[in-house]
């Protein structure tokens, strides 16, 4: 229930200007509700007797959803005749749409219109990103979250530095500091240490590479043969870098085999 302003002079009334609006959202089928509509509306004009200018808005995904009878009684019929349908697939049809209305059709668009209308509102409303990620996560539960941001169009810079991101690399940092200075301990010398320990470092950041680009390949392009992944796993850490750049744009396993065929 949306009721005008104080200072407006008629938050009791409503106007023609600021009506009072009773909004229902309905996104599923439910042949009950046109008669539950019409009751709540009724019922609410009568405990609101001094309520002059009221307006029935409901939202529903599309024109095509059953809510009522084919052919209500005339007193039903006449109540909804006075009721304003917002179709969600109509006003997703709309160019240059207002941030907040673009972002109440993103549950209906198809999915190949979703990154470009995520986009689009972020571009124009930054703040709307804890609004606009959760959407995008329930409409593709099995992309991960780095994928997830890739499709809302922020900066793989900043896609590096999410929290996941962050634990994978300091798990290989970890390790690569571990084998390091192991390697370090056995050589005996100092100039043995100190190889052991870049050689140590150097694995632990290919390690860190591959494991990274291994974990977000299976993602995107499903489990990987065997060979497949022996082979990035032998990839120099400069090509491994470049994959994880890559991979991000990848649409599916025939992307990393032309990859691989060029870079290998």
């Amino acid at each position: 229930m949306l009721w005008p302003r104080e200072s407006t002079g008629c938050a009791e009334t409503g106007s023609p200007e600021f009506p009072v609006v009773l909004l229902e959202v309905q996104m599923h089928p439910d042949p009950g509700f046109h008669g539950r509509l019409s009751a709540q509306s009724l019922r609410f004009v009568q405990r609101h007797p001094k309520l002059e200018h009221l307006e029935v808005v409901v939202i529903t995904p599309h024109h095509h959803l059953k809510l009522g009878p084919a052919n209500p009684p005339r007193l039903l019929q006449a109540v909804l005749e006075q009721v304003h349908w917002i179709s969600l697939e109509e006003l997703s049809q709309q160019p240059n749409l207002d941030p907040l209305l673009n972002l109440l059709t993103l549950p209906v668009r198809p999915d190949s219109e979703l990154a470009a209308s995520s986009q689009q509102i972020l571009a124009k409303r930054p703040d709307l990103k804890t609004v606009v990620l959760p959407m995008l996560v329930q409409r593709f539960p099995q992309l991960t979250e780095e994928q997830i941001m890739v499709i809302a169009g922020i900066p793989r810079e900043e896609i590096r530095h999410t929290r996941a991101v962050q634990d994978w690399l300091a798990e290989g940092r970890q390790e690569g500091r571990q084998e390091g200075r192991q390697e370090g301990r056995q050589e005996g010398r100092q100039e043995g240490r100190q190889e052991g320990r870049q050689e140590g470092r150097q694995e632990g950041r290919q390690a860190e590479a591959s494991s990274v680009a291994l974990r977000q390949l299976t993602r995107r392009c499903g489990p990987l043969a065997e060979a497949t992944t022996a082979q990035i796993q032998a990839l120099p850490l400069e090509q491994l870098e470049a994959l994880a750049d890559a991979l991000l744009d990848f649409q599916g396993p025939a992307d990393l085999a032309s990859w691989l065929a060029v870079n290998s």
